[in-house]
């Protein structure tokens, strides 16, 4: 079944990055020239996806402002013959079908993928965290995509990490199946780095299936207390139905750290026609 659907869970705080964003979402901050969900839903379309459900909140209004039709903008931009510029934005709205949620309460990932439910039905759809970015040939969703083709269930994006730095990600323990590719057995969210099952840390792309969301859908919830999609994948596991992870090839830029953030502006940047000269003299002369 060719996969259509994605959600984009996009209704945290972003309390990493204040004070910038307690007026605007983390996913808007800008990279080069667009917001880093841009990026995210741009990866989306390449990979094939037509419909895209953002999952929101109360202070989440400019990323639906952003890929919604801009009369007034357009209008302005045409009449001063502002061609690049409105070229630059026109495509935008048409990028996908857009729907959008807000989540009531901030009851975490899994809480936030069971508010789609309805939007998924009973096929298998991406799941995309709208803060990581990916810099790659083929789309990391394409390449997540391509895996479950050949095997027919849910699929996790992983990177290898130091060891270190696993106990901020989830980990992953799986036998090799192919090249990149690991039959999972075990998936544990941000373990102490003696405990990990390998330094494969899971990075914000996945392939789930109806069968996850059941799982999510009956996990008992300890109160006060957040559940993500790790449970999901565990919960499935813990079944004895296969799951699997993709060691995808590509840069990965988590905007989740300072450090990463201010890394694909100046990855991506360097990558820009317009400005990479510059930015190269730039470097040289104050590194």
């Amino acid at each position: 079944m060719n996969i259509t659907k994605a959600i984009i869970p996009v209704a945290g705080l972003g309390t990493r990055f204040l004070p910038a964003t307690k007026s605007q979402p983390k996913e808007m901050l800008t990279v080069v020239d667009r917001p880093v969900i841009h990026y995210v839903v741009e990866e989306a379309v390449k990979a094939g996806i037509k419909q895209i459900f953002l999952i929101t909140s109360s202070t989440k209004r400019a990323i639906e402002d952003y890929f919604d039709y801009n009369f007034e903008l357009e209008y302005w931009l045409k009449k001063r013959e502002k061609t690049k510029a409105l070229k630059s934005i026109r495509p935008i709205h048409h990028m996908a079908e857009f729907i959008f949620i807000r989540q009531r309460e901030p009851k975490g990932f899994g809480d936030a993928i069971l508010t789609a439910k309805e939007f998924v039905k009973n096929e298998p759809c991406a799941v995309m965290l709208g803060d990581d970015i990916i810099d790659s040939k083929l789309p990391c969703i394409a390449q997540l995509i391509d895996v479950y083709k050949r095997y027919g269930d849910p699929v996790v994006a992983v990177k290898r990490v130091k060891k270190r730095e696993i106990k901020h990600f989830g980990s992953v323990g799986g036998t090799k199946v192919e090249e990149g590719v690991y039959q999972l057995h075990k998936i544990v969210e941000k373990p102490k780095p003696e405990y990990a099952p390998s330094l494969l840390g899971i990075v914000g792309r996945y392939i789930i299936t109806p069968e996850i969301l059941e799982v999510l859908q009956g996990f008992k919830v300890p109160k006060g207390k957040e559940f993500g999609l790790v449970e999901g994948f565990d919960g499935l596991l813990r079944t004895k139905r296969p799951a699997y992870a993709c060691e995808f090839e590509g840069e990965w830029y988590t905007v989740g750290s300072k450090q990463s953030f201010l890394e694909a502006n100046i990855a991506l940047g360097l990558k820009d026609k317009e400005i990479r000269q510059e930015l190269k003299k730039f470097l040289k002369k104050n590194i």
